[in-house]
Order: structure tokens, then C-alpha cells, then sequence
């Protein structure tokens, strides 16, 4: 039997930062094959710069993203990095715009699981999610690392016998200068391992 892995998210999911071939997908898709005893296809539909309200037009419209997600056996998601971004950027370093990043993030989340859920309701194959916890990006700011372990604690409630998060923050903490690559911001090949092997970890039931 033949597994197929869907990747969606931002530039987690694409490997920026890393060589070719040392993101945490391909390195993901290496662990399962070992894991399942049987060849993994995946497509990587990674885009740079995605946002949380970004990753729910793409599964409710663009028909490359549904036909892999219907198909797919193994979903990953990183998504929510990019709104905590934009929010200290762009309105400045304050506790109620993080609030409000922090709220529309969760929603677009829930509606991105309910959509995934929905592409997959009429399958017959087997299959897991597993979405990847933030990290923080922004250390050196007080209030993002307040955002990000409020965002890691909203979506562990989604968790169910199909959908797994991989909590990656505690790994990172504190080892910033170590795991990210040379911009501080998205992970090296050490980091994007550390996301794989989390992944890894979660295991594959149902699909063994």
C-alpha cells in the first residue's frame, strides 16, 4: 500500500531556511516511510508568508489544495506564525493588539479544521492531522511569547483520535540562537528536525 502526505501551512512547511531536502516535510515524509514499512508520495502546498485567514480561503477554494487534501492520508499543518508576525509589525508592540491577532487567529483555525474535516468526511481511506505548535519567533518581545502559548493551548483543543499537536515550543525556548537560521526567525536544518522527529513521535495510528 501506497500512503499519500499532504502538506499545507507557511514557510515552516516550504523548508525556508533550511538546504533542500532538511525541511521538516521531506525529513516527516522519510520518518513515516520508515515507520509504515511502505513508500509515502507527498505533495508540499507550503506558501511563504501564509496567514492563518490565507490557509482557510486556500482549503475552501483552490481545487489543487482540496483534490491532495482528499486523497491524503497524512495532513500536516503549520499555520499562525505569520499573523503573530504581521501584529508586531505592523500596529505595533501592545497587549490588546496581540489580543486581537490572538482572536482572529483562533477563528480562522477552527474554521481551517472544520474545513479539513469536511473535505475528508466523505473518504473511505484512513487517515491523520497533525499540526505543529508554534514556537516564538519574537523572544526578545514579552507579549508574543504570551500569544504564542495562548495559541498552543487553543488549538490543543481540537485534538481527537484523528488530529495531534506536536508541541515544539519547550524544545525551542531558550535554544533560539541554536535552532533558527541566520534571519532568527524560521528554523535550521536542527530545528526543522526537531519538528520532524516531534511528528514522528505522535506516532500513526490509525494508519498502523
Amino acid at each position: 500500500m501506497v500512503y499519500h502526505y499532504t502538506a499545507i501551512g507557511d514557510s515552516l512547511t516550504v523548508g525556508y531556511g533550511a538546504l533542500p531536502g532538511n525541511g521538516f516535510v521531506p525529513t516527516y515524509r522519510r520518518l513515516a516511510e520508515y515507520h509504515l514499512q511502505t513508500s509515502v508520495t507527498y505533495d508540499n502546498l507550503g506558501v511563504i508568508g501564509l496567514t492563518t485567514q490565507g490557509q482557510y480561503d486556500l482549503i475552501s477554494r483552490n481545487l489543487t489544495f482540496r483534490q491532495s487534501l482528499q486523497q491524503a492520508n497524512i495532513i500536516t499543518l503549520s499555520i499562525g506564525g505569520n499573523d503573530l508576525i504581521r501584529a508586531a509589525r505592523t500596529t505595533g508592540v501592545t497587549s490588546q493588539h496581540f489580543n486581537k491577532a490572538l482572536a482572529h487567529c483562533q477563528t480562522n483555525f477552527e474554521h481551517i479544521i472544520k474545513g479539513l474535516h469536511q473535505i475528508k468526511r466523505n473518504g473511505n481511506q484512513r487517515y491523520i492531522i497533525r499540526v505543529i505548535g508554534l514556537y516564538n519567533p519574537l523572544p526578545q518581545i514579552e507579549e508574543a511569547s504570551y500569544y504564542v502559548q495562548r495559541f498552543n493551548q487553543y488549538i490543543e483543543r481540537f485534538q481527537s483520535a484523528t488530529l495531534e499537536v506536536a508541541n515544539i515550543y519547550p524544545l525551542f525556548y531558550g535554544r533560539e540562537r541554536e535552532l533558527l537560521s541566520l534571519d532568527h526567525i524560521h528554523p535550521n536544518s536542527r530545528g526543522y528536525r526537531i519538528i520532524a522527529d516531534q511528528l514522528n513521535r505522535l506516532g500513526y495510528r490509525p494508519l498502523s
